[in-house]
């Protein structure tokens, strides 16, 4: 009986420890991207530099020089021109679309309002939850959906706390086309997210990064030549603008590094709900910075966040799918022949547990992922 006792605070302890680090480390991804947000105010507002395509680019180089060239010197089946040849146009497109994604989003602020880019952009947690459950077979439990709901009821308190104050920052005369520009930009955060989760799970984090890096920066440059180079031109440059935009490559290759980490030992869908709080986060440093109006709705707005974080990282999700299916489909690259599943339990990822749907065995496999 003791001993069954101190098994069970044991668990306790683990769990609790687990769950404030899931939270911790998904407010470290909101405070990066808080810094970004700032960064980017002081470029367009202070110093008349508007030029997304040209910060993106910067980042996509940091990429190439780090994970990309690491690639390229690595041995064997993780070596750059092997994965090009096993799988190039699929990293192609997900360059394309992660470019587009933040291209969307940054160039809808010139035609709708602050608020409806927060209240849009949340768009892309039923995508993500939507693509998990389609694609990586992802299932989750009546208390991922309360976590869910009370993370975007967090998001409508603090929008109608933007409105209540006239925080209509960005309002244009065509709202309905930057509605639909966030709508899309949202649309493919979601679809790169997923991928994303699928990749750093599966293959490896440094190739993520490191092809992203490799057609991001060539995408990313053909774009900039094509529709940025004469907004580049105009910005005058001092060792200010020098040391913002320094600072947002710094932030924003921190937080494309960091992310697959966190996405690693949660999920995409986890990370996305982390990050409802970054616009919080904007706002209390606004507060100081840009003598920013203050509501109690925004502190109700990020406990209501952060309660509805705690709710969806309190259990694990679990993947509906033979084991045996799931390892064909994700060595089918490899080709490799198939091996009978031992029936011993197999560490393989954390957070997500695997079942099977096989009618000869009506065991499940307690099979947590590494």
């Amino acid at each position: 009986m003791l001993s069954d006792k101190t098994d069970f605070l044991s668990m306790c302890a683990v769990l609790h420890r687990d769950l404030l680090v899931t939270l911790a480390l998904g407010q470290v991804l909101s405070l990066l991207i808080c810094a970004l947000g700032l960064t980017s105010k002081y470029l367009a507002n202070d110093f008349h530099a508007n030029t997304p395509i040209f910060q993106s680019f910067l980042n996509y180089i940091l990429l190439f020089l780090v994970y990309t060239t690491t690639l390229a010197v690595k041995q064997g089946e993780g070596n750059l021109l092997a994965i090009l040849m096993q799988r190039w146009w699929k990293y192609m497109i997900l360059g394309v679309i992660d470019i587009e994604a933040n291209y969307l989003v940054l160039r809808a602020y010139q035609y709708t309002t602050l608020s409806s880019i927060q209240l849009l952009d949340c768009f892309v947690i039923p995508v993500v939850l939507l693509l998990s459950w389609f694609f990586l077979l992802v299932r989750y439990k009546t208390v991922h959906f309360v976590g869910t709901g009370l993370c975007l009821l967090g998001i409508g308190c603090m929008v109608g706390a933007d409105i209540l104050l006239g925080r209509q920052q960005g309002l244009g005369e065509q709202k309905l086309f930057g509605n639909l520009l966030v709508l899309g930009g949202a649309m493919l955060y979601g679809i790169s997210n997923v991928c994303e989760e699928f990749i750093v799970k599966n293959l490896s984090r440094v190739e993520f990064l490191g092809m992203l890096g490799l057609f991001g920066s060539f995408f990313s440059g053909i774009q900039l030549a094509i529709m940025e180079h004469k907004e580049l031109l105009r910005v005058s440059w001092n060792w200010q603008i020098g040391l913002l935009y320094v600072g947002f490559s710094a932030f924003m290759f921190g937080l494309y590094s960091f992310m697959p980490v966190v996405m690693k030992r949660t999920s995409a869908t986890s990370v996305n709900l982390s990050l409802l709080t970054a616009d919080l986060y904007s706002l209390f440093c606004g507060l100081f910075l840009f003598h920013y109006k203050f509501s109690g709705l925004y502190l109700l707005s990020f406990f209501i966040i952060i309660l509805g974080l705690v709710f969806y990282s309190s259990s694990s999700t679990y993947v509906v799918q033979d084991p045996r299916v799931y390892k064909q489909f994700r060595n089918k690259d490899n080709q490799t022949p198939y091996e009978p599943p031992p029936l011993c339990p197999r560490v393989l990822e954390p957070s997500v547990i695997y079942t099977t749907l096989s009618p000869e065995q009506g065991d499940e496999f307690p099979v947590q992922v590494a």
